[in-house]
């Protein structure tokens, strides 16, 4: 019995920790190298073709004779009442002339109101009414300009809603 309690312990083999993980790329550096120059190639096509896009793009059309007029006459419309109708009526009649000058290659804004109705009175461009409806304007234009008529904010009214109608192609 002496000889168990004698007898030593079994030896307990050693332990050795685990070894760490081994990084290990699954591509050779060649495939990696390869492959990022062709993305590059890529990314500059196409950084390429878009720049040629927009170059190429077709641009937006410059406004209309009959826009810018229309965009002036709205600006008049909201000062109205804070223009008095003299200097209104200089500057509703310069907007109609330039419209007309633009629109139909005359010479509106270098022409008295007499001249420029005679170049319109065989014109095919304007109308019977188109003739009446500016005949109208320029005379009232002109007594409120050189006559010096007392003019108020309703005579104001009436040239930008004359000059509106021209320009919309509206003939009332």
């Amino acid at each position: 019995m002496n000889a168990a309690l004698t007898e030593s312990p079994p030896a307990v083999p050693e332990i050795r920790d685990i070894a760490p993980p081994i990084d290990v790329f699954p591509y050779p550096l060649w495939m990696v190298l390869t492959a990022l120059g062709i993305a590059l190639m890529v990314l500059g096509l196409a950084v390429w073709l878009f720049i040629r896009w927009w170059k190429k793009r077709p641009k937006s059309a410059p406004p209309t004779p009959r826009v810018i007029a229309m965009r002036e006459l709205d600006s008049l419309r909201a000062r109205i009442e804070s223009i008095e109708p003299y200097r209104f009526s200089i500057v509703v009649s310069d907007v109609l002339r330039g419209f007309i000058a633009a629109q139909y290659g005359l010479r509106a804004t270098r022409q008295t109101s007499p001249e420029f109705l005679a170049s319109i009175a065989n014109a095919r461009q304007f109308t019977e009414d188109d003739r009446t409806l500016l005949a109208k304007f320029l005379e009232h234009c002109d007594l409120i300009k050189f006559a010096h008529i007392d003019a108020t904010s309703a005579d104001s009214s009436e040239l930008l809603r004359s000059a509106i109608a021209f320009v919309q192609g509206v003939r009332s």
